[in-house]
């Protein structure tokens, strides 16, 4: 049965109440098998609580009431710890459900489970909570690699598009390299899930105005969630891109967020040797990025605070409010 309000780690929530909502940021990350290198600093939960909460309070002072963390299951999903942090910050936080992509998702169980188990899971993570956590997902993350998308992947996002149907929680994806965001809408909808119900992530990884334009179209939320990610793409580009959206009248379709990671499990390697190196090599990858330096751009550009308000607050709304029942 469709939920009639929005699951938190701490509660519930009606759209209305959600405020200024960044939905694709994560507070903890690791790769499958963090756990395994012996030559990892060791994960210290106390630390890693302070530079969190320390980060919650400067997003609250930019107006941020909403926190959405699609941390898939198997890189590192901690609900616990998520709940904590979000009862000492007031911050208000969001949980998933759902698994990575192939290539670099932890796949031998549900391999070899058949897509009504996967289902029947996901659903149990919506209903009735994270393993004896009783905290429960308030999305579904779904992920497909890159160029085309595997029988497993299909697999995954047939399971979490049915069970998006029955609860009525967004779906909110990882894409690489900025392809098969189609293939997407095409599994949710062929389960009978509306487009308005999934946000197609990580569509700014190319210069790609008509790929963008065209998910958009179709009635899917388009995500600039990889804002200060330089390596992949010049913020002037995403910029470039926002603004030719809203301009081709799809205001109501463009999210925004970073993608960005609090704390590292593990090593973040291939990328970089050390978490802290990986964020000098990326020094604007951070939660608050937005505020500081994307919206003045965005204003410069000719966005008026209306239009950076829907992005940041309206559209947020209607994408979790989307399939609730009423």
């Amino acid at each position: 049965m469709a939920l009639t309000k929005i699951q938190t780690t701490t509660g519930t929530a009606t759209p209305a109440e959600l405020g200024r909502t960044l939905v694709h940021e994560h507070v903890l990350v690791g790769f499958p098998g963090w756990e395994l290198d012996a030559k990892a600093p060791k994960f210290k939960r106390t630390e890693a609580m302070s530079r969190a909460l320390d980060q919650m309070q400067e997003l609250q002072g930019h107006g941020v009431g909403t926190f959405v963390d699609p941390c898939p299951m198997d890189l590192g999903r901690d609900a616990a710890f998520l709940a904590e942090l979000s009862q000492k910050s007031g911050m208000r936080i969001i949980c998933t459900t759902g698994a990575y992509f192939e290539a670099e998702g932890n796949t031998y169980t549900f391999r070899h489970l058949p897509v009504e188990e996967i289902t029947e899971i996901y659903v149990k993570e919506i209903e009735e909570g994270i393993g004896e956590t009783g905290i429960k997902a308030g999305a579904i993350k779904i992920a497909t690699g890159a160029p085309k998308v595997s029988d497993y992947e299909r697999k995954l996002v047939t399971a979490a598009a049915r069970a998006a149907k029955i609860t009525g929680v967004p779906l909110i994806s990882h894409t690489q390299d900025a392809c098969c965001g189609h293939d997407q809408i095409d599994i949710v909808t062929g389960e009978g899930v509306q487009a308005g119900q999934l946000l197609v992530g990580h569509s700014d990884g190319r210069d790609d105005f008509d790929y963008q334009q065209s998910l958009a179209a179709r009635g899917a939320y388009v995500g600039f969630d990889r804002f200060g990610i330089s390596l992949f793409q010049p913020d002037e580009v995403r910029v470039k891109n926002v603004l030719k959206l809203v301009a081709a009248g799809h205001l109501e379709r463009v999210l925004m967020s970073h993608d960005s990671i609090m704390c590292w499990l593990g090593r973040p390697v291939p990328y970089a040797n050390s978490f802290e190196a990986m964020l000098d090599m990326l020094p604007d990858w951070r939660s608050t990025h937005i505020f500081k330096k994307v919206l003045p751009m965005l204003r410069e550009g000719g966005m008026s605070e209306r239009e950076i308000e829907t992005i940041l607050v309206d559209n947020p709304r209607r994408l979790f409010a989307a399939g609730l029942a009423h």
